[in-house]
């Protein structure tokens, strides 16, 4: 059976005989549909993130496969997690079809090929979880990888806008957001696309604040590799704590630059080391390590 993503849209049949305003508005209208879609399949995605939240506990990682515009996503969203959330380098690892080659131009066959996707999940244990992203749910790539990862007994999900994936039975978690034909017939770097970039988001996202990543909605965990991100941590300690940016920028240089023991410390009066030591015992939860100091601040 044919993938929705490479059926025609009968809503953009015309799309070639329209003026500019129109064509982006066929696709608006389209894009409108994507948040849906991914609304409902927000059950998988649930077990999709608790299963992952267990395998880091446990010493896993997570892996992403994917090849074209599902690779290309994949890695995008692996690289943000070092400068948003201070992610241990490889924790989170995504591997593209064909490499970094492959990022900047179509390779050849790369995703066609089986063997390339189990090569790359050679490194995959037991401890691990493996999500594979195909739009049409069939590429060749990601199924090579999803039976490596299987065979070495890793949780496995597949990412995908066809709802009867033929890979499906490869994964233990199948989210499938119904995205239907896109504007322009198999261009699944439009709406599948779309939601394989939401459902990525909402996925690490929802990880790192179950790993205590976050406080509250702010990024305690935040490395300030610019001006930007720099003049961002002092932001999230003043509004967090109420103290004046003097007291913020001296807190942080007392902790060689760490928001979170900083945090603690202008929360609680607790001195940085002590609030350093609080923050390890709570594994790094903020909210953990108040309340072992007495306060919910």
């Amino acid at each position: 059976m044919t993938s929705p993503t490479e059926q025609r849209n009968p809503r953009t049949l015309a799309i070639d005989a329209v003026g500019t305003s129109e064509i982006l508005q066929m696709l608006n209208n389209e894009d409108a549909r994507v948040a849906g879609a991914v609304s409902a399949v927000i059950p998988e995605l649930t077990k999709a993130v608790d299963a992952a939240v267990e395998a880091v506990r446990g010493g896993g990682r997570v892996h992403y496969f994917g090849a074209g515009t599902s690779g290309r996503l994949a890695v995008l969203d692996a690289a943000e997690l070092l400068p948003t959330f201070h992610v241990p380098d490889g924790l989170v690892v995504a591997h593209h079809a064909g490499g970094m080659e492959a990022l900047l131009r179509a390779v050849e066959n790369v995703e066609d090929s089986e063997d390339g996707g189990a090569a790359d999940a050679a490194a995959v244990t037991g401890q691990d979880l493996v999500v594979g992203l195909a739009a049409s749910g069939s590429t060749p790539y990601v199924a090579g990888a999803l039976k490596a990862a299987r065979a070495a007994g890793a949780t496995t999900v597949l990412v995908t806008s066809n709802p009867d994936a033929p890979l499906a039975p490869l994964a233990d978690v199948v989210i499938a957001a119904d995205t239907g034909p896109e504007v322009i017939a198999g261009s699944t770097r439009l709406k599948a696309g779309t939601a394989q970039k939401m459902i990525l988001n909402a996925f690490s996202t929802t990880l790192m604040i179950k790993l205590g990543r976050t406080w509250s909605n702010l990024m305690v965990d935040l490395v300030a590799t610019n001006k930007k991100l720099r003049g961002r941590m002092l932001r999230i300690l003043a509004e967090a704590t109420g103290a004046d940016e003097a007291a913020c920028e001296a807190a942080l240089a007392e902790a060689d630059g760490e928001l979170k023991p900083a945090l603690v410390h202008l929360l609680t009066g607790t001195p940085i080391a002590a609030a350093r030591a609080a923050l390890e015992s709570a594994h790094g939860r903020v909210a953990t390590a108040l309340a072992e100091l007495g306060t919910h601040a």
